[in-house]
């Protein structure tokens, strides 16, 4: 039931990309428990803790005049909360493949624009990794994943102490190479130029090769395949010392390396193909999330919504010899993370990212929202993969009251 005459602000223009008709993105998050839990509770922290946090997760689009806003209307927790049936009595392992399976249909699915755009799904079934799954579907046009992320927090609280806050890892940058400031401007005026010239060919001319990462072919409507990887930490933390490079700067390296070796796998000279990252970038002012409250108000510094923007960055390619020994490996993995640090800090170091928003801006301006989007969907077709990151809590969470 629509609440008429509440009509809420303007959809932002990237609200309007993500639900034209070539777009329509959505973020998936998946909360593991240890300990079962009752449906009863979420159906509690969705309609007292979630749906209040912010506006749009009680309203729809509406449009007129080709102009979308958000309205208002009431909303019935049970059409938004699914449980699935699985096969009784089966083995975590069995249920590790029913909850991919689940997981890889959901992600192929449109949200209905008939009511707000968000899901919960209860998997009540224990797996390898967790005694119960809550699956949470956010249409992106709520918010990019920084805004989602912190309104998800906000459902959360620390396990071993409710009353203290959320702590998270420090967002320390490797420290830029000393520079005279004539050689930064001039540098930073160079990379600004080819990074946007370059950006722009790759998502209007100039397409990746074909290899067995990508097809050449629209892809999002087509069944997907969920894979997750744990890496320690203290590894991680290991080479980010040795190389004096971020966390952020290890894990892209390897990645790259990793995708490099997966497709020599397959077909040996894809090592040396042309292969191009999207990498997101947030933005805003950076720091640790935020209340919704801080969020929400006026001229915030960390304002919900959806500010981000994009960097294209090349796949390094692999220069492995045929007959290469497995203790080299090690020395390769070095080489991979130092060469994605240098071509990341050159990508930062230019003002690209700003002009490749402004860009879009223009492109709205004088070709409407269809146009953008377009030009977005051809950025990602035209590129081999897409790289985005959200950093997380370092204590255990528990659902909160």
């Amino acid at each position: 039931m629509e609440l008429e005459e509440e009509v809420l602000e303007p959809v932002s223009p990237t609200g309007h990309y993500f639900t034209s008709s070539v777009l329509s993105v959505s973020n998936l998050a998946v909360l593991e428990t240890e300990i079962p839990f009752d449906e009863s509770q979420i159906m509690s922290l969705v309609q007292n803790v979630f749906l209040p946090i912010s506006p749009r997760f009680s309203s729809i689009m509406v449009e007129n005049n080709g102009m979308k806003r958000w309205k208002k209307v009431e909303v019935k927790v049970e059409d938004h909360v699914n449980i699935p049936i699985f096969p009784p009595s089966l083995s975590p392992e069995a249920y590790d493949k029913y909850l991919d399976d689940y997981i890889s249909k959901l992600a192929v699915e449109r949200l209905s624009p008939e009511k707000p755009l968000w899901e919960f799904h209860i998997i009540k079934y224990p797996t390898s990794n967790a005694a119960g799954n809550v699956i949470i579907k956010l249409h992106h046009a709520l918010g990019d994943g920084f805004s989602l992320m912190s309104a998800l927090l906000s459902c959360l609280q620390r396990a071993d102490d409710p009353r203290l806050p959320l702590t998270f890892p420090s967002r320390q940058r490797s420290q830029p190479k000393s520079e005279s400031f004539v050689t930064k401007v001039c540098s930073s005026v160079f990379n600004t130029l080819s990074d946007f010239w370059w950006g722009i060919s790759n998502s209007t001319m100039d397409e990746d090769d074909l290899t067995p990462i990508r097809s050449g072919k629209g892809i999002e409507f087509q069944p997907i395949a969920v894979s997750t990887m744990t890496f320690s930490l203290d590894q991680i933390k290991l080479i980010k010392s040795k190389l004096g490079v971020t966390i952020n700067d290890v894990l892209t390296g390897m990645i790259f390396l990793g995708t490099r070796l997966y497709m020599q796998q397959i077909d040996k000279s894809s090592r040396k193909a042309r292969g191009t990252a999207v990498v997101l970038l947030n933005t805003r002012m950076m720091g640790d999330y935020t209340s919704i409250q801080e969020m929400i108000i006026p001229n915030s510094k960390m304002p919900w919504g959806n500010h981000f923007t994009f960097l294209h960055v090349p796949i390094p390619n692999l220069f492995l010899p045929e007959d290469d020994h497995h203790h080299e490996y090690s020395n390769i993995a070095l080489e991979f993370v130092s060469k994605a640090q240098k071509i990341i800090s050159t990508k930062r170091n230019s003002l690209a990212i700003y002009l490749t928003s402004r860009f879009l801006e223009i492109l709205n301006r004088f070709g409407g929202h269809e146009a953008a989007a377009k030009y977005i969907r051809s950025t990602l077709k035209n590129s081999s993969m897409v790289i985005s990151n959200m950093i997380g809590p370092v204590e255990q969470m528990a659902l909160g009251p």
